[in-house]
């Protein structure tokens, strides 16, 4: 029952998430749709990590290429993630509000991705690879 009580919350996570990225972009005062692109950085995040689970066999103890460079392309897609709002809105493409609006979303859902391999990572009956 545990498992889906994570579900359930990190579901509710990424809904919030969104909402604040959709807010940012939507609301009359901001009116600018470029925060959108967002969403190709939250698809594209856990895509190395994911890679480089099913490669590695993670039997050593020692440190793998692979699972570092995995860690390190997840790195520079989620810094990009906040980087491109505060490049928009010092090119004043959106506001400043819509900025903090995209960034709190930005935490929010990432901490949502987090979250679901911290919980559903484990090999045991109820992980994602099973899925």
């Amino acid at each position: 029952m545990a498992g889906i009580k994570a579900l359930i919350s990190l579901s509710f996570g990424g809904a919030v998430g969104l909402m604040f990225l959709m807010l940012g972009c939507a609301l009359p005062v901001y009116n600018a749709y470029w925060p959108l692109f967002l969403l190709f950085f939250y698809i594209l995040a856990p895509i190395p990590y994911c890679i480089s689970r099913r490669v590695v066999d993670d039997t050593d103890s020692a440190s793998n290429a692979c699972k570092e460079l995995a860690l390190f392309l997840t790195t520079g897609i989620v810094v990009s993630a906040f980087g491109l709002p505060i490049i928009f809105a010092r090119a004043d493409v959106m506001a400043w509000g819509a900025c903090a609006l995209v960034l709190t979303g930005n935490i929010v859902i990432f901490a949502t991705i987090l979250g679901f391999f911290l919980v559903f990572g484990s090999n045991d009956d109820f992980s994602w690879q099973q899925w």
